[in-house]
């Protein structure tokens, strides 16, 4: 099989054309899926007529960012599957770098979105997490040269990755419970129990508009962070340590309440409590607590508060 980049789409349609234009310009010929979430803009419009070459998935309603992935993944199998946000444009070499990276014994690549206002900032460079499975986007904030002979991150950002189709769907593909937010962090901590690597690709680059979606800021993305958060805390067992329990009430509470002082909203802590709530009876998942972070819960913090800076 072919490789493909598959981008997942909702009401995208002032953005997505960047991206679509910049996999023109590719020095890798490569097969573009859109897969679209029952968007009610122009975006199906401006798919047929300026982008003819791209497959289109309408799926008529808004499954989520995993859910419509594993579907694309299935009605229009690729290998390796290659992941591109719709707020993201491309450089030249970003398929041929994540190809390139994906050498024998590395099941996933992570390439490196770069700040859309600091084009000479790392937006992320994939996916990590501490021990209590606070996820950090990789060298958030430092100088697009930093990534050259950086460690392997945990898992690559969804929104610049490759997978190998075969690790992907050995451990089920994305989790289709978690609509949107940490569906990521949690296919990599997945990947990586299995016995599956990633590894990161300097050279795959691309600039990102951060939240364009839904507002980095909003109450609406506070909503959905906060229930994979929950759900992810039940579902991986990190209560059940005295300690790392005691830690995340401290950290999750500092994160509400500043949530509630500064943005005027409890949407983050409703959804944190919505989505521990609903992950009872959904199976437990053995960490490998060997890829995690060992870092302070003020480190932690820390790194959450330059991310929203």
């Amino acid at each position: 099989m072919r490789p493909a980049v598959y981008i997942p789409n909702y009401n995208g349609s002032e953005r997505i054309g960047r991206a679509l234009r910049s996999l023109r310009e590719q020095s890798r010929e490569v097969d573009v899926v859109v897969v679209d979430n029952g968007s009610t803009d122009a975006s199906l419009t401006l798919l047929r007529d300026e982008f003819p070459e791209v497959t289109v998935l309408a799926l008529g309603r808004n499954l989520g960012f995993g859910p419509a992935l594993n579907r694309a993944a299935a009605e229009h199998p690729a290998d390796p599957l290659i992941l591109l946000n719709d707020d993201a444009e491309a450089e030249p070499r970003f398929v041929e770098a994540l190809l390139d990276a994906a050498a024998e014994g590395v099941h996933a690549a992570a390439g490196v979105m770069l700040q859309e206002r600091s084009p000479g900032l790392i937006d992320s460079a994939g996916v990590v997490a501490d021990r209590t499975l606070m996820g950090f986007d990789y060298l958030h904030g430092e100088p697009v040269a930093a990534a050259a002979g950086a460690p392997d991150p945990l898992g690559p950002t969804g929104g610049a990755a490759l997978y190998d189709r075969a690790a992907f769907e050995a451990v089920g593909g994305f989790d289709e419970r978690i609509f949107l937010y940490y569906e990521d962090l949690d296919l990599a901590l997945r990947m990586r129990a299995a016995g599956a690597r990633c590894r990161l690709a300097p050279e795959a680059r691309a600039l990102h508009a951060y939240s364009a979606s839904l507002g980095a800021g909003s109450g609406a993305k506070f909503a959905r962070t906060g229930w994979s958060r929950g759900y992810m805390l039940r579902r991986y067992g990190v209560m059940s340590r005295p300690r790392d329990a005691a830690r995340v009430l401290a950290t999750e509470g500092a994160i509400s309440a500043g949530q509630l002082l500064m943005d005027r909203t409890a949407k983050g802590l409703r959804g944190r409590l919505r989505g521990w709530h609903q992950s009872a009876g959904v199976a437990r998942i053995e960490l490998d607590r060997s890829a995690l972070l060992d870092i302070s819960a003020r480190e932690a913090l820390a790194l959450r508060r330059r991310r929203r800076g």
